[in-house]
């Protein structure tokens, strides 16, 4: 059997391997673009939206009489496969290419064509019987099948974040109710501040979480929006009337996402607003987990010389010269992927900025650089629940030492012995390094019994006076 087979195209004759299920057009992309090394189908979303898509296509021109029933069929059978998981090896194009698409949509035309022809007992290339073009790309262009798939993609991966940030939030409310009773001082400017519980303090990243998880769902119904039956500009120039709603529907019902088709598809073709919008969520997310990570490095540096107040599963040793050493690496590496996620949301925004008149060309770095983000805060998440959250301890009895030597608790007693005779202890506390309580019974400023009241813990933290 020859080792390659002849395919044409605009610039002439090329070679492709003749078991290769994509042609010609993939092939002059591989050699065009390589740029990152990772192929489309590191992103399996994409591969199984575009299936779906060009599903949705076949089916609709079936119904319309644009596409015979045997080529419609194969298509199909092709589509369901690819979408299940099959051939996402031969999705060779970089990530990362020029041609707003193109050749991601040039590769799965080739690859659901090849295979329809197999289905149909052809050779591959076989293309005056069944086209990647004239029948797999039928009542399509790049530039509404590529931004579709990539919102469809988007929405088929969002939800594992989602479950990330769930399961991270459920192990941050664990954490508070175990710490619930753990006096402590808070700090701002990092400066002592007043008692709080660690268990507030934990449930704080807990409600952090909750509000981003709702962000985010926020954010990704804007991606249900999307622009099938446009083809080339919005005009839907090449399509049947009915094409593009009955598409949408179809497409719906293929993926179970509750897509719905742009009331101006023209606008919905050139306007890459809806991905600016979810990367700022990803990055407020980013940020928000980055800041928390900072907060766990800190309340647990030491152990000896720094804050101490909590101790982080031991990972690994820290150091080739320092015995004994063990650092925070995991909050480290999801601080890192924070800078990542901040870095891809300056991408985004810059793609989204350079699209020029009725197209953005730079659809392809949005989707690599959104697939990334979201990615890799899943990995970050779930790594920092399972290798740090859940195995947080407190040290409880060093917190509450500092409680009690702390020249804070005089801001509770400022509605009782008044704000000057309050810094008149908390100056005293600090010089003479006694406590509060110490002091105030001194001066016979509130009764033991009234002073036992107001430093109770419960007093402490929660309003009341």
């Amino acid at each position: 059997m020859a080792k390659f087979r002849s395919e044409h195209d605009l610039l002439g004759e090329a070679f492709v391997p003749s078991e290769a299920y994509w042609g010609i057009h993939t092939l002059r992309a591989v050699e065009n673009f390589p740029i990152s090394g990772l192929p489309i189908s590191s992103y399996p979303e994409l591969i199984r939206a575009l299936a779906y898509v060009k599903e949705a296509a076949a089916t609709t021109n079936i119904e319309l009489g644009h596409l015979d029933q045997a080529h419609g069929a194969a298509i199909i059978r092709a589509c369901r496969e690819i979408a299940e998981g099959a051939l996402h090896e031969q999705f060779v194009v970089d990530v990362i290419q020029g041609g707003a698409g193109t050749s991601t949509n040039m590769n799965a035309n080739e690859v659901i064509a090849n295979r329809a022809l197999e289905m149909l007992g052809r050779e591959k290339g076989d293309y005056e019987v069944l086209h990647p073009i004239n029948h797999v790309n039928m009542s399509q262009s790049t530039n509404d099948v590529y931004p579709t798939a990539l919102r469809l993609a988007t929405c088929f991966a969002i939800p594992k974040l989602l479950t990330a940030m769930s399961d991270l939030r459920h192990a941050f409310i664990d954490k508070s109710k175990e710490f619930d009773d753990v006096l402590k001082i808070g700090r701002t400017q990092l400066q002592d501040a007043v008692p709080m519980t660690l268990g507030q303090e934990f449930l704080t990243y807990a409600v952090m979480l909750e509000e981003d998880e709702a962000r985010l769902r926020e954010a990704i119904d804007l991606m249900r929006e999307v622009n099938l039956g446009g083809t080339a500009i919005g005009t839907g120039i090449n399509t049947d009337v009915k094409y593009a709603t009955r598409s949408v529907a179809l497409l719906r019902e293929l993926s179970g996402v509750e897509l719905r088709l742009s009331d101006n598809l023209i606008e919905a073709t050139q306007d890459c607003g809806a991905f600016v919008q979810l990367s700022g969520v990803l990055k407020r997310i980013a940020v928000k987990i980055s800041k928390v990570c900072n907060d766990l490095r800190l309340l647990s540096s030491g152990p000896q010389s720094g804050f101490n107040e909590i101790n982080l599963p031991a990972r690994a040793a820290g150091s080739s010269i320092m015995p004994g050493k063990v650092n925070p690496i995991i909050p480290e590496v999801v601080n890192q992927v924070a800078f990542e996620v901040v870095g891809n949301d300056i991408t985004i925004t810059m793609a989204a900025e350079g699209g020029q008149l009725q197209l953005n060309a730079f659809e392809p770095i949005i989707a690599h650089s959104i697939f990334k983000s979201i990615e890799h805060l899943v990995g970050a998440f779930t790594t920092l629940r399972m290798h740090c959250v859940e195995g947080i301890t407190a040290n409880r009895e060093f917190l509450l030492e500092r409680v009690s030597a702390s020249a804070g608790l005089a801001t509770a007693l400022n509605p009782h012995i008044g704000y000057e005779n309050a810094t008149l202890i908390a100056k005293r506390a600090l010089a003479e390094n006694r406590s509060v309580k110490e002091l105030v019974l001194e001066l016979g400023l509130v009764n033991e019994a009234d002073l036992e009241r107001l430093l109770h813990p419960i007093s402490l933290t929660t309003p009341g006076i």
